[in-house]
């Protein structure tokens, strides 16, 4: 069997990098977004070896992995793992689109 790998979605890309890129403004430096960076991807590392450790969602293929106030929304198969989106918990909960 082939080595499962992690695949972003448009929407999961351009949702991490402004978020990367808001914090970066607001403190005026790169720091934390490098370090959220690496807890994602470290997280990440973990779900490839374990990829049903995320919550089941309303929609049955997606599972969604919490990482601090973040939530990673996925589905998985046995060549890759799709993020379909990343989701800051502290927003609005009626802006959330999973696909």
């Amino acid at each position: 069997m082939a080595k499962r790998k992690i695949k972003w979605s448009h929407r999961a890309e351009i949702r991490l990098f402004k978020m990367l890129e808001f914090y970066a403004e607001r403190n005026k430096s790169k720091t934390y977004s490098a370090k959220l960076y690496q807890r994602l991807n470290k997280e990440l590392q973990i779900l490839l070896k374990q990829p049903d450790i995320g919550l089941n969602t309303e929609i049955e293929s997606v599972r969604g992995l919490i990482v601090e106030d973040y939530v990673l929304f996925y589905e998985y198969d046995n060549e890759k793992i799709v993020i379909h989106s990343i989701w800051d918990c502290r927003q609005n909960p009626d802006d959330l689109r999973i696909k």
